[in-house]
């Protein structure tokens, strides 16, 4: 690890570090400028352990000697300066900066996958983690995007998921052509709805499958809904209609697994 202290919060290297409480602004800059932010030891070396290239390390002297096998530039600043710099007091260890990958393909992403889980529209990035870790701890093959959900490397997505968001393949479809792709690649797709027509504990499931779950509020869109080969509902008692989204994904995911 090459060290190098940096006492001033406007020096242009920690850029990539800067208002990380801005979320509107990030999501929009970080893809822009193709990189991602990982938080913590353990997240930064499952990203290395993926293949991401690193770009570059912020921490205090403190939080950076976890890493000191770490083939990287790191920028030590002192508590004052990473809490200007980043917004908020960091207590997760260093804070890595890495290059993004281009998206694969959806054809190469589906291609022998047997369980897929389809996030539609999801807004909130800590859902998208936290279904990412539920696939990749039911060992489910792969996750798919649709165009406007939110993004897997966002740092609430990466954190979430404590670095599920790597290890897990996933990909993007458009909204036209997406049941189309899986379709296409031989998965019957499973929606998840409270207006399904049975019970996901008694659906009787293709061993290749795709779950689709919707947006936080509205759900799965009317015309990805009528183009699912089954509906299913996890039965709701006491009033209740429906739970968040991350945790009707995670009873599916391990119900249908």
């Amino acid at each position: 690890m090459h060290r190098v202290a940096i006492d001033d919060r406007d020096d242009p290297r920690l850029a990539p570090f800067l208002d990380l409480r801005d979320t509107q602004m990030r999501a929009a800059r970080e893809p822009a400028e193709g990189f991602f932010l990982a938080e913590g030891v353990r997240t930064i070396r499952r990203a290395l352990a993926a293949g991401y290239e690193p770009r570059g390390v912020l921490g205090t002297e403190r939080m950076l000697g976890e890493l000191d096998d770490f083939d990287v530039t790191a920028y030590v600043v002192t508590d004052a300066v990473l809490q200007a710099t980043t917004g908020f007091p960091v207590h997760r260890g260093a804070l890595a900066s890495f290059s993004r990958r281009p998206v694969p393909d959806a054809a190469s992403v589906l291609e022998g996958a047997d369980r897929v889980v389809v996030l539609e529209d999801l807004v909130d990035t800590t859902n998208v983690g936290a279904i990412f870790r539920v696939a990749a701890g039911l060992g489910w093959d792969a996750v798919v995007l649709s165009a406007r959900c939110g993004d897997p490397l966002y740092r609430r997505a990466v954190r979430t998921s404590m670095g599920a968001v790597f290890s897990v393949p996933w990909t993007r479809v458009t909204h036209r052509s997406g049941m189309e792709v899986l379709h296409d690649a031989g998965l019957t797709v499973v929606a998840l709805t409270p207006s399904g027509t049975s019970e996901i504990s008694s659906a009787a499931v293709p061993p290749r499958r795709a779950l689709l779950v919707g947006s936080e509020g509205p759900g799965v869109s009317r015309p990805w809904l009528e183009a699912a080969d089954l509906r299913v509902r996890i039965p709701m008692h006491a009033g209740v209609d429906s739970l968040n989204v991350a945790t009707a994904a995670a009873i599916a995911l391990y119900a249908l697994a």
